[in-house]
């Protein structure tokens, strides 16, 4: 049966609870680690304290974006949103900074006194916003040639940004997004597989034009012993400190190898996860994970706009590609690009905009009931 309009809490009623439990359950494990090093590390009871609260955070968000009507949003200010996306990575790179003042990493976050905000994260969200739009504008004839240039056009215009500001990591996983967007408006393969041949062809000209730094950072990340005690040592100690975790870990308050990786709460917070919760805390992640991103391609699929689909296929894009990413560069077996482990790194930016992420699927899901009077295209 129709309806005019539903409560609030009838709509609430209506939350993907599977998604929030797996959200919760990775967000505790990294807590939980963040606790048990609390003693470890200068500041670790303010990590402690910041990524909790992010997470709260984080979970109020969500329940509020999901009330909002997300197509009625993106409909009227998808171009404002591709605008303010634009601008924020401008602001980076005018008065970017990084938390450890060290001018030769990349100034990716903005100093707000109290935290430092990654503006980049931000970004993602409101990319994957902007972009569902244009794809849904263009996609009754995905495959010419003008909507593939013009969609591609404003996705170059966020990525190239995004490499602008140095954020190499970021700037793959904008590219996995706008694949996957694309794909799931139904984008031939044929497309993809040019893409793959014009990049291997082009690789032997590229390569050459590369920094000697970029040419090591790459061969380092695939074979760490070519530089052990340089840039191949976060990597190689990362893989010592999931190896001495064994299956079930040193406990919350164990291990010491995770001692020896410079900066791990980031990029390597796996790592410590891993020695202190063992192979069954790693898996305990994996198998919430994978749950969630099968729950979030349940609602793409259940969606009743185009607009929905295509926005959950942007969220599973980073899903799993930061988490395939980050899980190898601490396995020593993919090249360390700055990319954040989705619920687990520590950093307030991450742990609030992968949360929101959820609410944009939230919201799809809580807007799947056609009201009267309502007119939609089939």
């Amino acid at each position: 049966m129709k309806v005019f309009s539903t409560s609030v809490k009838e709509k609430l009623l209506k939350l993907d609870f599977v998604i929030l439990f797996c959200a919760a359950g990775m967000t505790a494990l990294s807590v939980l680690t963040l606790y048990g090093i609390k003693d470890q590390y200068a500041g670790g009871s303010r990590m402690f304290l910041i990524q909790t609260a992010s997470a709260l955070l984080g979970l109020v968000c969500v329940v509020i974006m999901s009330l909002f009507d997300y197509d009625a949003i993106i409909s009227r200010l998808w171009i404002p949103i591709m605008l303010v996306s634009v601008a924020l990575l401008m602001l980076v790179k005018l008065i970017g900074t990084n938390p450890m003042h060290d001018p030769s990493q990349p100034r990716l976050w903005i100093d707000l006194g109290v935290i430092y905000w990654q503006p980049s994260e931000t970004v993602k969200l409101l990319f994957i916003m902007s972009l569902a739009k244009h794809i849904d504008i263009v996609k009754e004839k995905v495959n010419h040639p003008k909507s593939i240039i013009s969609v591609g056009l404003h996705a170059l215009i966020i990525i190239g940004m995004v490499i602008f500001i140095d954020d190499l990591g970021s700037a793959l996983v904008f590219m996995c997004i706008f694949a996957a967007m694309f794909y799931s408006a139904g984008l031939s393969l044929w497309y993809f597989v040019g893409a793959i041949g014009a990049a291997v062809i082009a690789m032997p000209y590229i390569w050459p034009h590369l920094g000697a730094y970029q040419q090591e950072r790459i061969l380092v990340g695939f074979d760490p012993m070519i530089d052990p005690s340089g840039k191949g040592y976060q990597p190689l100690m990362s893989r010592a400190a999931i190896s001495a975790g064994g299956f079930w870990g040193a406990g919350i308050n164990g291990g010491s190898e995770y001692l020896k990786i410079p900066v791990a709460t980031t990029d390597f917070f796996f790592s410590i996860t891993a020695e202190k919760f063992g192979f069954f805390g790693a898996l305990v992640y994996l198998t919430l994970m994978t749950v969630l991103i099968v729950r979030v391609i349940f609602v793409a699929r259940s969606s009743r706009k185009d607009t929905g689909t295509f926005m959950c296929a942007g969220v599973v894009a980073i899903m799993i590609a930061q988490t395939t990413e980050n899980m190898g560069m601490c396995l020593a077996m993919l090249p360390v690009v700055g990319i954040t482990m989705p619920f687990m790194s520590y950093g307030g930016s991450s742990m609030l905009n992968t949360w929101l992420l959820l609410g944009l699927v939230e919201s799809v899901r809580l807007h799947n009931t056609k009201y009267y009077f309502e007119r939609e295209k089939a």
